[in-house]
């Protein structure tokens, strides 16, 4: 009787165990598509050994806990990939914006296509300026030509402060971007904190059995690195850690187990975290991203326009007023490109095209052979630039092409090594669609196994207590 009742007992404890797998591999196929899923495993031991009348028998087998398939090593390599990958992108999206603000394509060589955007770039308005001075040359007493170059003066500064208010809404926006990522960072951090929290309540006395709260906090580690490069420590208690990098290289904690120590903050230069608050190094994540841009790329083309204007100005002027006795053409104060513009007493009727008789086209041709006129920072005295007005432009344009190309390179082989990370990551922790559908057929036949022996010690019971006297 006992041995009997003893194997219904195991044989219950059977069924139990292979409906406990039969349900996580349900629940690993349910989860393929789920990015944040390591898959999961059932651990099936034997409870232990009792003595016996007959000798040592087995307690049986019996779902011991489920495990979580994870290499923490891979974790981590992600973790940094992504921060990689997400500063990557962030700046390559800074300089788009900065190509759009200047109003006209860069190809990816680099060069300004002065036709892009309808021939209404800032390239285009400084051909036409020098045009318009061509023509008034031409026919210095023609009416039409003078409102020519008072149109085209009028289209060139308005585009150099069209141009110049976008790049800085482009280094707003980033500026935008970085509070906005910020605030993601403490919230995530605040979130990993509670989870590390939660992990530790549940795994008192079960440790690594909180498998979901560990998949939750390891999608919150990887959001938090593509915003910010971060570095993890596990604990014995299934804790982490997390810190970042000050400017010398330190630890700086972030989490501290169920505690976030310290917000993170941005003061429109400098990101800084920690209690008390300590400068970071920011290698990677969008906030780097973002102020490389701004601080980078957009911001060079700022200073080289408002060199641009600075030269132009100074030049026109140098050639229209050379005794600064008769007024400029250009407003002296107008030095940038946000604050280029025709001086105000300069209208149809005294525009001059000379100093000399009338019909005399000296200022007129000298301002239009600006144009092709080089520069030298070497100069006695010297110019801000270095070639031709078009060259410069060119050249500041190009710049920015340049770092755009190699951002959009650096993306690519990045997302490279992105993707083979992650594969490796796959291959350990990713749900297997043939894996899965084999393991629930191996579980499937256990439990119909286990069910069959369950159905056969119960018809000897039957017959032991029902009609062993009969």
């Amino acid at each position: 009787m006992s041995g009997l009742f003893s194997s219904l007992h195991n044989t219950v404890k059977a069924i139990n165990a292979q409906g406990r797998a039969l349900e996580i591999a349900g629940k690993n196929l349910a989860n393929v598509n789920n990015a944040n899923y390591a898959r999961q495993r059932v651990v099936l031991g034997d409870r232990g050994t009792t003595l016996t009348a007959t000798g040592v028998e087995s307690l049986g087998l019996e779902a011991l806990g489920v495990e979580q398939l994870r290499d923490s090593l891979l974790d981590r390599q992600v973790m940094r990939e992504v921060s990689v990958q997400a500063g990557l992108q962030a700046e390559q999206a800074g300089y788009q914006r900065a190509q759009a603000g200047l109003g006209q394509t860069i190809s990816t060589a680099g060069a300004a296509d002065s036709t892009g955007a309808g021939g209404n770039g800032l390239g285009a308005s400084l051909d036409r300026f020098f045009n318009a001075f061509q023509t008034f040359a031409a026919s210095p007493t023609d009416v039409g030509g003078r409102q020519s170059v008072l149109q085209a003066v009028a289209m060139l500064s308005d585009r150099f402060q069209q141009t110049d208010t976008r790049l800085a809404q482009v280094q707003d926006d980033l500026d935008g971007q970085i509070a906005n990522d910020v605030r993601s960072a403490n919230t995530l951090l605040g979130t990993i904190a509670t989870l590390n929290g939660q992990i530790c309540r549940f795994e008192v006395n079960a440790p690594g059995s909180a498998v979901d709260l560990r998949d939750q906090r390891q999608a919150k580690i990887e959001e938090l690195a593509a915003k910010l490069p971060v570095e993890l420590r596990d604990t014995a208690d299934g804790q982490v850690q997390i810190s970042a990098k000050d400017a010398n290289g330190g630890d700086v904690m972030l989490v501290d187990l169920a505690v976030a120590t310290g917000a993170v903050t941005f003061d429109g230069a400098q990101l800084s975290a920690g209690a008390p608050a300590t400068p970071l190094m920011v290698a990677g994540g969008s906030i780097k991203g973002a102020l490389t841009a701004r601080d980078g790329g957009v911001q060079t083309l700022r200073d080289r326009l408002d060199t641009l204007s600075s030269q132009l100005v100074t030049a026109v002027n140098a050639i229209y007023n050379p005794t600064g006795a008769s007024g400029n053409f250009f407003k002296d104060t107008g030095l940038t490109a946000g604050s280029m513009s025709l001086d105000p007493s300069v209208t149809v009727a005294n525009l001059r095209a000379s100093d000399g008789a009338a019909g005399a086209n000296t200022i007129a041709l000298a301002i239009a052979q600006l144009a092709s006129r080089r520069f030298s920072t070497a100069g006695i005295p010297a110019d801000p630039i270095d070639g031709t007005l078009g060259q410069f432009y060119s050249g500041a344009v190009s710049e920015l092409g340049q770092a755009l190309e190699s951002a959009n390179s650096r993306i690519d082989d990045q997302a490279s090594i992105e993707r083979l990370i992650r594969s490796q990551r796959d291959n350990v922790s990713g749900v297997s669609l043939d894996e899965e559908m084999a393991d629930l057929m191996k579980f499937q036949r256990a439990f119909q196994a286990s069910s069959r022996v369950f159905s056969v010690i119960d018809e000897l019971l039957d017959g032991v207590v029902n009609r062993l006297g009969t």
